[in-house]
């Protein structure tokens, strides 16, 4: 009963990072259930048969407060489906200790420079608005997919920093949708593992504990992402992805770094992250101020023509 306790609390918190910065619910719960022993492909089948609900629900509640692109959604989540479906069907034959540490040096890189653009620059408002062309969201769906299901998470680590990048859908929209079309690329994985393992080690009361507290967690984390700022929440994710994808490189087999000297660089990351989040917080401000400077001197003009 503990056990399923602390899944549920487990399964609330990485659903509220998740719905609220696009990214960690597979990556959070993956790793404590392998950590508990889980074999990798029953861990990655067990989080993605929860997350077919937290994930509708999370979809939901995104779209509830306007934060879904259907366009971005049909165009990611359809190759990301068939890219999750193919990378569950082959986990078990799959070799992924080589993958594993390239993906963690690109999303690294990527991690910089969406921390160092948010919070120097924050959004570019010269692009915002402008299409993403499906010949862009298919091969980053497809792929995404594919890492999402033999690496039990990395849907969101993929995709989400990828369309920030572009700079062309403001931050909350990005993780609306992106946690939306999680869904599709969810019950594909789910299907294919299902498939491969016929349901055989799946604990699905372990299923059910990640689930409810997901459920819990996916309408505060739709909600939240609408209050955060989109410079600040450029800058959270920035740091969530450096975070992340730094453990994963530090733990593979080409850098093996011991444990002493993970946690100085831990603290660094976290230092450099709280830093950058506090500056991304007074540049938000400053703009703000600016804008309404603006705003009253346009008042100021109207008023005279008037």
């Amino acid at each position: 009963m503990r056990k399923l306790v602390l899944l549920a609390l487990v399964g609330f918190a990485a659903q509220l990072v998740d719905g609220s910065l696009g990214m960690a619910y597979g990556v959070t719960t993956t790793t404590l259930l392998l950590l508990i022993g889980t074999n990798p492909a029953l861990a990655s089948a067990t989080v993605h048969l929860a997350e077919i609900g937290t994930t509708l629900a999370s979809g939901a509640a995104h779209w509830r407060f306007g934060n879904v692109d259907w366009g971005v959604v049909v165009k990611i989540g359809l190759p990301g489906a068939v890219g999750a479906f193919i990378g569950a069907t082959f986990l078990a034959n799959l070799d992924t200790s080589t993958a594993k540490p390239v993906m963690a040096i690109v999303l690294l890189a990527l991690g910089v420079y969406i921390l160092t653009r948010f919070t120097f620059t924050g959004l570019r408002r010269d692009r915002l608005g402008q299409p993403l062309r499906k010949r862009f969201l298919a091969p980053l769906g497809l792929f995404a997919g594919f890492i999402d299901a033999t690496g039990g998470g990395g849907w969101g680590p993929v995709g989400t920093p990828a369309i920030l990048s572009s700079g062309r859908l403001e931050p909350r929209k990005v993780i609306g949708s992106i946690d939306t079309s999680e869904f599709l690329v969810s019950v594909s994985a789910s299907v294919g593992f299902l498939i491969a393992l016929s349901s055989q080690g799946i604990n699905f009361a372990w299923v059910l504990a990640l689930l409810a507290g997901g459920l819990v967690a996916a309408p505060i984390a739709a909600w939240l992402v609408r209050l955060v700022p989109a410079r600040v929440l450029g800058a959270a994710v920035g740091g969530i992805i450096l975070l992340t994808n730094s453990r994963t490189l530090m733990s593979s087999d080409w850098l093996e770094v011991a444990g002493g000297t993970r946690w100085i660089v831990y603290a660094l990351i976290v230092t450099v992250w709280v830093a950058a989040i506090s500056i991304a917080v007074r540049g938000h401000r400053a703009e703000v101020a600016a804008d309404a400077q603006v705003d009253a001197s346009e008042g100021e003009l109207a008023g005279k023509s008037v």
